[in-house]
């Protein structure tokens, strides 16, 4: 599973309180085939520390430390590293194992708590760019859900979607005999109004950037039968994409896509600019820690690959070097736990190119006040 697929109902149940213990190890790996070995013995020390760790716990009976550490054994079992891109999150209690590759580095960690850990998931699916693509034609509608270099069709919440059978006459169709048409019926503007309305209910509980992918006459009736659609990030005029293939679909949106980041770049910076002027302008690692904490944030602006540990002292933030966040107050992630605590406070949150922000310690925000 990877970050992508990450849904509020997915994260809302990871928080929720479970018998302890809830076991989260995590860990750095590499894209590359020729560390693959490096991350197996390291993913093999990591269930070491945590088999141990479970032994000294006085508070857990033979049964639970057995049941847990067996589906500890079984994630381990499942991981495959040939799909390992930044980072691998694993989650284990006594019933269930989750697994999770993820595209941004995560540090080296065994947690044993009553809930997972989930600020580096959440710092990860932040980072990737979700975004959505819709693919319409006059009688069928597919959605995608996609990332980075990845992108897969969403089967659920209506999709993929087809007009009711009642509704298409093939017979009128074939003696009218121009496809074309297909587009003017009445039948094919309640279709697309409903395919509207389906995607609408999707981005009210998934916001993300939604492209849009058919052939001009169905685009533009989509866009006159409903309105859920007309803030799509972009729009690709070919047919024939309806169904993928998503390697094929990926390719063809990959320009929409990086047009899209490059204007939201460039959103991002005059907002920011725009808040030194106003006063709302927060920058460097502990005055935007401050800000996400008390919930004044309104955009947080990070670079992509910035990372920082820090000891936490009179609730700032200090940094440090060479430091291992076995002592209790040196945090080596807190990074991603401000991206979580900025999203989780309302705040939206955008991971911009290295460097980008080189004059404000990699890291900027908009406060509301």
């Amino acid at each position: 599973m990877d970050s992508n697929a990450l849904t509020p109902d997915v994260l809302r149940e990871l928080r929720t309180p479970r018998p302890y213990p809830a076991v989260t190890l995590t860990m750095p790996t590499h894209r590359r085939e020729r560390h693959k070995e490096q991350d197996t013995v390291r993913l093999r020390n990591l269930l070491t520390e945590a088999g141990h760790r479970l032994d000294a716990d006085p508070g857990l009976d033979r049964h639970t430390r057995t049941a847990v550490r067996q589906q500890l054994d079984d994630a381990v079992a499942e991981v495959d590293l040939r799909h390992a891109l930044d980072g691998l999150l694993l989650a284990a209690d006594a019933g269930e194992h989750r697994i999770w590759y993820l595209p941004r580095e995560v540090p080296e960690r065994v947690v044993l708590a009553d809930t997972y850990l989930t600020r580096n998931l959440v710092a990860a699916t932040a980072q990737s760019r979700p975004y959505w693509v819709l693919g319409v034609a006059a009688d069928r509608a597919t959605l995608w859900s996609g990332s980075g270099e990845s992108l897969y069709e969403h089967h659920g919440d209506g999709f993929p979607m087809t007009p009711p059978e009642e509704s298409w006459d093939v017979e009128r169709e074939e003696r009218v005999g121009d496809t074309p048409s297909t587009f003017r019926d009445e039948e094919t503007r309640r279709f697309l109004r409903s395919v509207d309305e389906a995607a609408g209910a999707v981005l009210a509980r998934r916001p993300r950037p939604l492209h849009l992918v058919g052939l001009a006459p169905a685009l533009a009736l989509l866009r006159e039968a409903g309105h859920a659609t007309h803030r799509a990030a972009g729009r690709l005029v070919k047919g024939g994409l309806t169904d993928g293939p998503a390697p094929v679909l990926l390719r063809e949106i990959g320009p929409l896509v990086a047009e899209h980041a490059r204007r939201e770049l460039a959103e991002v910076l005059t907002r920011l600019d725009e808040a030194k002027g106003r006063r709302t302008f927060a920058a460097g690692l502990d005055e935007v820690w401050e800000s996400v904490r008390e919930k004044r944030a309104r955009l947080v602006a990070l670079e992509e690959h910035y990372r920082r540990t820090v000891r936490v002292c009179d609730g700032h933030l200090v940094p440090v070097d060479g430091q291992s966040a076995a002592s209790p107050d040196v945090r080596d992630d807190i990074v991603d736990e401000l991206v979580e605590a900025g999203l989780d406070g309302g705040a939206e949150v955008v991971f911009l190119p290295d460097d980008t922000l080189a004059g404000h310690d990699r890291i900027a925000a908009v406060l509301r006040y």
